[in-house]
């Protein structure tokens, strides 16, 4: 493939525009974290800046990472020691860009996390719901949320935790909400919208007792499985519009 380098700025301008980050409110900087040289011509993506995603990056002689999990995070300590000092190490002694998106790499409706995965699940969402709006809802017909979880358990290739209501509030599938990551707290909020299951990432103590008593499922289907589609697919536009190279890498995660 032949390729024409382009510069650093155009290509953080190629992805503002695309992903709109001053739409949001989140939880760190969204756009270029690490600044590395001045020209692009292959970019690496992944889901998380991991010191395994910056060595695999090295290896493919990439210039820029694009990832959805940056390395800085608001409230976090600022030192820059232990596993930050060596994943700023290598990115700084490479001269390679990071480029990371949260937010708004999550609610992009075509690209993004969560309509990337609704696209692999079958689910058109007609509604959102939540916080700016991050989660989806669609129509589905699966006879109870186990049904449900073989087909999300089939599609992404992993178990997933689920919790089933009472034997007395089992209900059929007929609307699904989902929100890729650790989305958790929506759980209400999709209830609300008129979920009768809902997916995401990850559970935590008090959405167990809420599933039980409320006849809505609950998917845990891990963060990492849930959001390993939306860096590569707006990597992948990009590339395509700038005429770079472009390379997926996924870090096994079980989380």
């Amino acid at each position: 493939m032949t390729t024409t380098p382009t510069s650093r700025d155009q290509l953080l301008g190629a992805f503002d525009a695309l992903l709109q980050p001053e739409r949001f409110k989140d939880y760190g900087p969204n756009g270029l974290q690490v600044e590395g040289r001045p020209e692009v011509r292959r970019i690496v993506s992944g889901v998380t800046a991991s010191r395994a995603l910056i060595d695999a990056a090295i290896a493919q002689r990439a210039d820029a990472i694009f990832v959805h999990h940056g390395l800085f995070w608001r409230g976090q300590d600022g030192r820059v020691t232990g596993w930050m000092k060596q994943r700023l190490q290598r990115l700084l002694a490479h001269d390679i860009n990071l480029f990371a998106y949260h937010l708004p790499l999550d609610a992009h409706p075509e690209l993004g996390n969560n309509a990337q995965l609704g696209q692999r699940l079958g689910w058109q969402a007609d509604r959102q719901f939540g916080e700016q709006n991050l989660g989806c809802v669609a129509s589905a017909a699966y006879g109870d949320g186990a049904a449900l979880a073989r087909h999300v358990e089939a599609v992404l290739g992993r178990s997933v935790t689920l919790v089933a209501p009472a034997p007395a509030e089992v209900r059929p599938i007929r609307r699904v909400a989902w929100c890729t990551g650790g989305a958790q707290g929506y759980f209400e909020a999709a209830m609300a919208a008129g979920a009768d299951a809902f997916v995401t990432g990850e559970i935590s103590e008090p959405q167990a007792h809420l599933a039980r008593e409320s006849g809505v499922s609950f998917l845990a289907a891990g963060h990492h499985a849930t959001e390993r589609y939306g860096a590569p697919a707006v990597a992948e536009r990009v590339a395509g519009q700038l005429g770079l190279e472009h390379v997926f890498i996924d870090i096994d995660n079980p989380a």
